[in-house]
């Protein structure tokens, strides 16, 4: 077996992919906050942004832990398509657990948190699994089918109780704390995830494909922060959603998908 290292920085990794995650929940936190305070256009808009932020959040977090990872008597590379495929994955899959509650909350609340919770937690799963996927290197990786299923199990709640915030939680400091939870429960679903691989390494001298982490998960990474950070200050100096209905402007389209 290979010997693995989850912190080849040292805590460098985790701490900024924590506080990744925690940004991202805050950002997908305050703009389900103006979402439900809104409707028509300008509640889809905040949704979409909400679904973008906890998606890029929960992705740009793995990674950017990834970057820490290595593997005694092999180099590490990665498969672009199926890495982009993860990032994919993670929006999509959130947006649709957003969208329930978002649009389900006043009708049946417990129904549309389940359903959007379950949705939202299997997609942040199936981002961590695809990321894990498209690792190439030197050897078989192996998984604990327990620890596996209890890093799921994980998801799902931090996934549940991150929404529940965003139906419950409406002032700033109460989704701060909320955020630095959910970005704990994200992190620890993915160190558990981790805790369940093992690497049979088979040495070889011949080439990897794919691209190497400082090659392509870095520089994406970065990018991903910078929309992050970017879009909380957008968040932060908008007015704030009046309750009666949607006054303030829609945030702008993430992709061009509205107009």
């Amino acid at each position: 077996m290979g010997h693995l290292d989850h912190a080849t920085f040292g805590w460098l990794t985790p701490v900024l992919s924590y506080a990744m995650a925690c940004i991202g929940a805050a950002l997908g936190l305050r703009c389900t906050v103006r979402a439900l305070g809104a409707a028509g256009r300008v509640r889809r808009n905040w949704l979409i942004t909400a679904a973008s932020a906890i998606g890029t959040g929960i992705w740009t977090m793995h990674f950017v832990a990834m970057l820490g990872f290595g593997v005694g008597g092999t180099e590490i590379r990665y498969d672009v398509p199926l890495t982009i495929l993860s990032l994919l994955v993670a929006v999509a899959v959130v947006g649709v657990g957003v969208f329930a509650v978002g649009h389900g909350h006043g009708r049946d609340r417990g129904r549309s948190l389940a359903v959007g919770g379950l949705t939202t937690g299997l997609g942040v799963a199936s981002m961590h699994y695809l990321g894990m996927a498209a690792l190439r290197l030197h050897g078989h990786v192996g998984y604990d089918p327990l620890l596996v299923a209890l890093s799921v199990v994980i998801a799902v709640v931090a996934a549940t109780a991150a929404l529940w915030a965003g139906l419950n939680i409406k002032s700033p400091a109460a989704v701060a704390v909320a955020s630095l939870v959910m970005g704990a429960a994200v992190s620890s679903m993915h160190y558990t995830g981790m805790l369940a691989v093992s690497v049979r390494v088979a040495p070889s001298s011949a080439a990897l494909p794919g691209a190497t982490a400082m090659q392509f998960i870095f520089p994406l990474a970065v990018g991903l922060g910078s929309y992050l950070f970017l879009t909380s200050a957008f968040v932060a100096l908008s007015p704030a959603v009046d309750e009666r209905g949607p006054t303030t402007p829609a945030p702008p389209p993430v992709g061009g998908l509205a107009r």
